[in-house]
């Protein structure tokens, strides 16, 4: 697999998730993919729980940007520092910053994604 594949399919979940686009970043995922985002909460399926995901997303923020600082790549898969802005539907604002683990079927698509980061300190910025 080459560097410019895998590079491609993490931009391309990345510019999904700022779009809040759930079908292009379905698509990205292989049929039985597993995320784990953030790792302490139980895994999920891409295809079969992405749909919920990003109802969820949707029913909670106004605005999600997802931007990649840096992305490592090693064999076939990346790792990716990167930084999240919401805006929820009620107005406030919040920031986490994570490390995503990527690996990459010989298909192209993600087959495993783990996520590192504190969901929880940036759900209780925009409690309210």
């Amino acid at each position: 697999m080459t560097k410019e594949t895998i590079e491609k399919v993490v931009n391309s979940y990345f510019t999904n998730m700022t779009a809040m686009n759930a079908q292009g970043w379905l698509e990205i995922f292989a049929e039985d993919a597993v995320i784990c985002d953030p790792v302490d909460k139980p895994p999920m399926n891409a295809k079969s729980d992405g749909e919920k995901l990003f109802a969820l997303f949707s029913k909670f923020y106004a605005k999600l940007e997802l931007t990649p600082n840096n992305i490592f790549i090693a064999g076939n898969g990346a790792a990716v520092k990167w930084k999240m802005q919401v805006v929820a539907k009620n107005g406030k604002e919040a920031v986490a910053e994570g490390i995503s683990v990527f690996e990459i079927n010989e298909n192209g698509t993600i087959q495993k994604l783990s996520s590192y980061w504190d969901e929880a300190a940036m759900l209780a910025q925009i409690k309210g």
